[in-house]
């Protein structure tokens, strides 16, 4: 049987990672709840320490930087506005002047005005990394390419967390993770694994 190839492969588009003076870096819900809270992911250090060494570029090469974080109902056991568990991780805190968009639901564009600030830098293409895979990354990611971006994401610097299957069973983390990759890869990113896809 022949090897299964991607759309992106049939297609024959580039799979070449964003040109970081023709990209954004979009960094989503890397916050508390994940890596100390309610929702605390397997590997969330990692996957940090990663997101942090990219924002390290992107500051380093000018690449306009966007904090995403996410906002559930306040007094709400998740995501509380007015609690510290909404706060960015300290490793990856926005620094002044750098954009920070509230949402409230999984992608990022919608009832915000992220696609409109980052069209004001003239960028075409993104950089994501963030929380969780399966869930507010791939919305995101998904809804990028309806609004004309081409995106790089960044395996190391995402994840997610066991769910539960209902077919039964239980769907690990990193089979969740793996998953979304690939069927993100098929047509709506191209996924490097870490920040070396820049080196």
């Amino acid at each position: 049987m022949a090897e299964p190839k991607s759309l992106l492969q049939m297609a024959g588009a580039p799979l070449t990672p964003a040109p970081l003076d023709k990209a954004a870096f979009v960094l989503i819900d890397i916050q508390r709840e994940y890596s100390e809270g309610g929702l605390k992911l397997p590997g969330v250090g990692a996957a940090v320490d990663e997101a942090a060494k990219l924002l390290t570029l992107a500051r380093a090469k000018g690449v306009p930087v966007f904090h995403i974080v996410h906002h559930g109902r306040p007094g709400g056991a998740l995501f509380n506005p007015e609690g510290p568990m909404s706060e960015p991780v300290a490793a990856v805190a926005p620094k002044p002047g750098e954009t920070v968009v509230p949402k409230g639901l999984p992608n990022a564009f919608a009832k915000t005005e992220l696609d409109a600030l980052i069209k004001k830098t003239g960028r075409g293409e993104l950089i994501v990394a963030g929380f969780m895979t399966h869930l507010c990354v791939s919305a995101s990611v998904r809804a990028a390419l309806d609004l004309g971006y081409r995106t790089t994401l960044v395996a190391s610097a995402t994840g997610t967390r066991d769910l539960p299957d209902p077919l039964g069973g239980v769907q690990q983390a990193n089979q969740v993770h793996r998953a979304t990759l690939a069927a993100l890869a098929d047509r709506f990113a191209i996924v490097v694994k870490d920040a070396s896809a820049w080196s």
